[in-house]
This record gives structure tokens, C-alpha cells and sequence, in this order.
């Protein structure tokens, strides 16, 4: 019989721990599945923010007299459409469709 009661109280005890973790595994599981996508997001916020300063760096250049306007055209052209696929893809990560006004203006 005392073994009875022993066995009873330590399904009891295993249950009340169960229960009680729950909550806090699936708030852990949570918090691990968010902070998922924060590296990725940071770096391509990163690489957002890189390619602006090689649009205005390029405009710049152009400006002073470093490129042909060809060369600027070209060079422009690609590094716009570079910060439009890094900006599709953070709107991908968000969720969202792409702010294309994010772009730097001419």
C-alpha cells in the first residue's frame, strides 16, 4: 500500500510540473522562433542601408566628374536594381509587399 501511495505521488508531482512548464516551454519556443529572423533582418537592413551609400557615392562621382554618364547610367541602374531586390526581400521577410518609395531619389 505504501508503495501504492509513493508511485501516486510522484505521478502527481511530475504532473504538476508538466503543467506548470508548459507555459514557460512554449513562451521559450516562441521567443526562439522570433529571434529567428532578427539576424537576417538586421543584415539585410544592413545591406540596405550599404547599397544607399553606393547610389549616392555613384551620384557623387558623377557629379564631380569621375564618371562618363554612360558609366552612370550603367552603374546606377544596377545598384538600384540591387536595393530594389534587398528591399523586396525585407518586405518578403516582414510579411509585406515592397516599399518602393524606400528608394533614394535622383
Amino acid at each position: 500500500m505504501s508503495v501504492l501511495i509513493a508511485i501516486l505521488t510522484l505521478l502527481l508531482i511530475v504532473a504538476v510540473i508538466v503543467v506548470i512548464g508548459a507555459p514557460l516551454r512554449r513562451s521559450r519556443r516562441a521567443r526562439a522562433s522570433d529571434d529567428a529572423p532578427a539576424p537576417a533582418r538586421a543584415a539585410l537592413e544592413a545591406a540596405r542601408e550599404a547599397k544607399y551609400r553606393e547610389i549616392r557615392d555613384t551620384e557623387l562621382d558623377y557629379r564631380t566628374g569621375k564618371l562618363s554618364p554612360q558609366d552612370y547610367e550603367r552603374l546606377d541602374s544596377s545598384l538600384r536594381a540591387e536595393a530594389l531586390e534587398i528591399l523586396d526581400r525585407l518586405a518578403a521577410l516582414n510579411g509585406q509587399r515592397a516599399p518602393r518609395s524606400d528608394a533614394p531619389e535622383r
